[in-house]
């Protein structure tokens, strides 16, 4: 896990708002193109789509790319998808569930990576 990203997008909504899903990860890709690391918390309900395949069939249409598309370029780029370990137990979503790529994080490291960011995006 980076400890220090120039990019940070926070993440509260799950598939119920696709919308949202596809902006914070066509943004978060969006940082990684033009240089910058990038993560993505995935907190509140949101922490659902860390379930393995839980982004397929979330196409929101053109000009934007499907959301599991997002999700692979974003991850084969270099990007970082965090769950907050709270908001996992509050919402019955085991560890051992999650898709293996992403980590674990609690509340200070959500803390630590927003202060030390360049910039961030907040979608809730």
């Amino acid at each position: 896990m980076l400890t220090t990203t120039d990019y940070v997008g926070t993440l509260f909504d799950n598939e119920t708002n696709p919308n949202k899903i596809t902006l914070a990860f066509t943004m978060a890709v969006t940082a990684l193109k033009r240089g910058h690391s990038s993560t993505l918390i995935l907190m509140v309900d949101a922490v659902h789509l860390a379930l393995p395949n839980a982004l397929d069939g979330i196409d929101i249409g053109a000009p934007f790319e499907p959301a599991a598309k997002l999700l692979q370029a974003f991850m084969e780029q270099g990007g970082q998808v965090l769950v907050c370990k709270a908001c996992m137990i509050h919402n019955n979503v085991a560890e051992s569930t999650i898709d293996p790529r992403f980590g674990v994080i609690s509340a200070d490291d959500v803390v630590n990576l927003l202060m030390s960011a360049k910039g961030s995006l907040q979608l809730n």
